[in-house]
């Protein structure tokens, strides 16, 4: 076995088909056609003398052999990845690339941050990803970014997390709800009250869930969904209430499309965090916006108090007949 005749553009894809799980997605993520992402992973299996994959029904799994390989090839991408790192370090913090992964719900905040930052240092590459939980956790597995932005670190990952920001959460009603405008409404009075939530494993609704068990208190869920923007619609149409960031809803509030119920115990305390792998190496250009971040963090904020539904004007009367 001559593994010289290796080449780089060879292990990249078939570390694409390993990740992914699939010839086709892998082609797309790579921007290739199959017949040539196909033809790279048989020479590669030629190269290497045994095959690299099995093919049962319609899915493909890795062999033994392609196992071995596939790690191999992540060690070679984070190998490269620190070099283009120690590389960018002889030039300073004005050069280099940044990858951010950041939650559905902070794309509220940070990237006017990160806006700021690029115009701080323009000769910074940055690329940000926006996605759930379970992708930003998928993400953080696979080590694809240089710092995460959640609002729940994961606990059974090995990883180091600090807070920088607030990030309240308040539970909120469609105008003219019967507990708008009431105070200190006792969480007992929400049991039956139909409930509008994020997919299972999001971090607000573990929030919630958490915070309503230990009140002894299971309301039912009406509507599961997978966004903060399709929750806000949902309520503000009557379908339900719902637990959301604070940081989300401002412009609902203060517009009347939404209400914001007075309940014990919120707004709940939560914050946001940067998360990294333990042990990682951060770029200078991470490092910088990592510093960033926490030198121009919002000051914390006075939680919005709770305000019943705006009264609706009353059309104007037309003037009577004859009047001047």
């Amino acid at each position: 076995m001559n593994l010289r005749h290796v080449t780089l553009h060879q292990l990249r894809i078939f570390g694409a088909v390993a990740q992914h799980g699939s010839f086709a997605r892998a082609a797309e993520a790579l921007h290739l056609s199959p017949p040539t992402l196909s033809l790279q992973v048989k020479q590669l299996a030629d190269t290497v003398g045994q095959p690299l994959f099995e093919q049962l029904g319609k899915k493909i799994y890795l062999t033994a052999g392609g196992q071995t390989l596939a790690e191999a090839c992540q060690d070679v991408a984070q190998r490269l990845e620190r070099l283009s790192q120690d590389l960018d370090a002889l030039h300073g913090v004005e050069r280099g690339s940044l990858r951010v992964a950041i939650l559905t719900t902070v794309k509220y905040t940070v990237p006017k941050l990160l806006g700021s930052f690029c115009v701080a240092h323009p000769g910074i590459e940055v690329a940000m990803q926006v996605g759930n939980r379970e992708n930003l956790l998928q993400r953080l597995a696979a080590n694809q970014d240089d710092l995460y932005i959640m609002g729940q670190p994961p606990e059974h990952m090995d990883v180091v997390s600090e807070p920088f920001a607030d990030n309240p959460l308040v539970l909120v009603a469609p105008p003219g709800h019967p507990l708008a405008g009431q105070a200190g409404i006792s969480p007992q009075r929400l049991a039956h009250e139909p409930f509008v939530v994020r997919e299972a494993g999001s971090g607000t609704r573990l929030t919630a869930e958490r915070f309503f068990a230990q009140h002894g208190v299971q309301p039912p869920t009406r509507l599961e969904v997978s966004s903060h923007e399709a929750i806000k619609q949902t309520v503000a149409g009557g379908l339900g209430l719902a637990v959301v960031s604070a940081s989300t809803v401002v412009a609902e509030l203060a517009l009347g499309d939404l209400v914001q119920l007075d309940v014990q115990g919120f707004p709940l305390v939560r914050h946001w965090y940067v998360v990294t792998p333990r042990g990682k190496r951060l770029s200078p250009a991470a490092q910088a916006f990592k510093a960033w971040l926490f030198d121009h963090r919002p000051p914390p904020a006075p939680p919005p108090r709770p305000v019943s539904a705006p009264r609706r004007r009353r059309p104007a009367r037309p003037p009577e007949a004859g009047a001047r």
